[in-house]
This record gives structure tokens, C-alpha cells and sequence, in this order.
């Protein structure tokens, strides 16, 4: 501490920032120190959920840019890639209820995308099944949402990801027998 600065603290505390010489530098930019590896569950459970709000916001922005809803989007992806389904199975696998699926059939039959079909062996069961139009419809929709899935899955290699992906089919098959079994 210079001799002014020393006066100064003496008068009653307090500093006159005439006295003082302040040199600003820049920062300099340091690297991130490495820390070690946190290999915990909980550490994992959060760098998942993480990635997954990441991708969840890509994906949501892509599917929302097509002019669908989610629900819309997933009743199209299955009906495209799984054929005609009964709408308790659609709404069973897409996670919806039964109100849930009926209005989101009704919104896309009366778009012209999807129709509804007797079932050949329940009275009860209704088969849902994508139109001439909704085929190419679900398929334009799901490529352009495919793109942008893979423009952010691209910081990865396809090796990476190919990894990445039977670790976390491990992990869940794994957490699924360890949760049945308690």
C-alpha cells in the first residue's frame, strides 16, 4: 500500500481515490481446470437430463415448425413407421389418454390426414390408418424433423453415437429389471 493510500485509511477509513494509482488490465483468458471425473449416478443422471432438455428443445422446435403438435406428430410417426393401429394402442404407446388420442384423431381426420376403420375382429376397436395424404404428409414432416435431429447429433460421430446409443440401451434395460424387481 503506497504511503497516500496509508493517510488515507488512517483518516477515519476511508479512502480518497485521488490518491490512489488503479492499473486496469485485461483478463486473461485461463483455462477450465479439469476436475476428476465424476462417474457417479447422480452426476449421470444430471448430464442426461441435460442433453435431453437440449435435444428436447431442438426437437420441439423442429416438430412445432411443421404446423403440428407433438401429439400430432408422434400419432403420424407411428401410423408411417408401425402401419394402421387400433386407436387404444396408438394412444398406449404415444403416452395419451383416451380423450387425448379420440381428439387428436379428430383434429387429423379432419385435416384429411388420417381415417378411421372398423376393426376386422373387435365391433368395439377402431383402426386408424394414415390417407394417401397423410403419408406424404408424415413422411415430408418426420424427414425435415429427421434432419434437424441429426444436425444436432452431429457434435458426435456416427461411432459415437452408435456407442452412445447401446450404453443407454444398457442402462435402461438394466434400471427396468432393477425396478421390477423392487
Amino acid at each position: 500500500m503506497t504511503i497516500a493510500a496509508k493517510r488515507a485509511v488512517e483518516l477515519d477509513g476511508y479512502l480518497d481515490t485521488k490518491y490512489l494509482y488503479i492499473k486496469i488490465l485485461p483478463m486473461q483468458r485461463t483455462r477450465p481446470r479439469k476436475r476428476a471425473a465424476d462417474g457417479s449416478g447422480t452426476h449421470l443422471w444430471l448430464v442426461l437430463m441435460k442433453a435431453h432438455r437440449a435435444l428436447e428443445r431442438v426437437a420441439t422446435r423442429s416438430i412445432e415448425s411443421s404446423e403440428v403438435g407433438l401429439s400430432d406428430f408422434a400419432i403420424m410417426e407411428m401410423l408411417l413407421h408401425k402401419g394402421p393401429q387400433p386407436v387404444n394402442e396408438i394412444g398406449r404407446r404415444v403416452e395419451l389418454t383416451s380423450g387425448a388420442i379420440t381428439t387428436a384423431v379428430d383434429r387429423l381426420e379432419s385435416r384429411g390426414l388420417v381415417t378411421r376403420e372398423a376393426h376386422s375382429s373387435d365391433r368395439r376397436a377402431r383402426i386408424v390408418r394414415l390417407t394417401a395424404a397423410g403419408e406424404v404428409e408424415a413422411a415430408r414432416i418426420f424427414a425435415d424433423h429427421k434432419a434437424a435431429m441429426d444436425l444436432a447429433a452431429s457434435g458426435l460421430s456416427k461411432t459415437e453415437r452408435a456407442t452412445l446409443i447401446e450404453l443407454l440401451k444398457k442402462l435402461g434395460t438394466f434400471v427396468g429389471t432393477r425396478r421390477s424387481r423392487t
